[in-house]
């Protein structure tokens, strides 16, 4: 079957520093894939290579067998690519409906009027509307500006920002960071859901416990190689661990915490 995500040998460098080395990787409809890694192992550097921020040096991207050049984020969200990246890009003053559509408006009035013409803003906040419902998501006062929210409804906001205008792929970096407990298992919940979209989710976390409530599948990045990758599972909690350190599975405690997990660069 082929790939919906296919990356071979990809390679990057940012002057004396390598920071891919010949990463490959596979990603297939409706999978959810973990990517795991301490700070430094690439992780960064892969996403947004898949996000058309950077341009691989050297390697293949392909989209259902088809190789693909992403020059711009523009480029990768055409193919069906969307990246909700920690900072989440959202505007405090604004409602949730108006962050979902910036840069994507409904407007009244003939095209060649572009963004003069005036906004449909009652279609936009039902169609949002629309969109929260398919996602299960619980938002109860869509009038108040996203500053006043929570990092779980915020969280949300975004993630359904991504779903709804990526076709194929939705790419999440550490959605969980800095998140509580109850607000962590809602986010958690809403990325289980996009494969019930036709969605297939890229993950990366320093969160192992979240991972392996969610991931079909976990690959593990070091000093810019792919070093191994297994079912997210208590089993392999320790084996997964010890190749993102470095070291076998037996030398790394049961539950220890990942490193980097207080760090958000990755």
């Amino acid at each position: 079957m082929t790939p919906l995500l296919s990356v071979r040998d990809a390679r990057k460098r940012f002057g004396a520093v390598t920071a891919l080395s010949g990463v490959n990787l596979d990603l297939h409809e409706g999978e959810i894939l973990a990517l795991l890694g301490d700070n430094g192992a690439g992780k960064s550097t892969l996403i947004k290579a898949l996000s058309g921020v950077h341009q691989l040096d050297a390697g293949r991207i392909a989209i259902d067998g088809q190789s693909v050049s992403f020059r711009s984020p523009h480029d990768a969200r055409a193919a069906g690519i969307d990246t909700v990246y920690q900072d989440l890009a959202l505007f405090d003053n604004l409602t949730p409906a108006a962050n979902f559509y910036i840069g994507r408006e409904m407007r009244r009035g003939p095209r060649w009027l572009g963004p003069l013409g005036l906004l449909r803003e009652k279609d936009m906040l039902d169609r949002w509307r629309e969109h929260l419902d398919v996602l299960q998501v619980r938002i109860k006062d869509l009038d108040k500006p996203l500053g006043l929210m929570s990092g779980g409804q915020r969280q949300a906001v975004a993630v359904a920002r991504a779903v709804t205008f990526a076709r194929r792929l939705v790419i999440l970096d550490e959605p969980t960071a800095a998140l509580g407990l109850r607000e962590s298992a809602e986010v958690l919940r809403l990325v289980r859901r996009l494969p019930e979209q036709g969605i297939a989710v890229i993950l990366v976390s320093h969160n192992l416990d979240h991972v392996m409530q969610v991931a079909d599948r976990a690959v593990v990045l070091r000093q810019g190689r792919q070093v191994g990758e297994a079912i997210p599972t208590a089993e392999n909690h320790q084996y997964l661990v010890g190749l993102i350190v470095g070291a076998s599975g037996g030398d790394v405690a049961a539950g220890a915490e990942l490193p980097g997990s207080q760090d958000q660069e990755g």
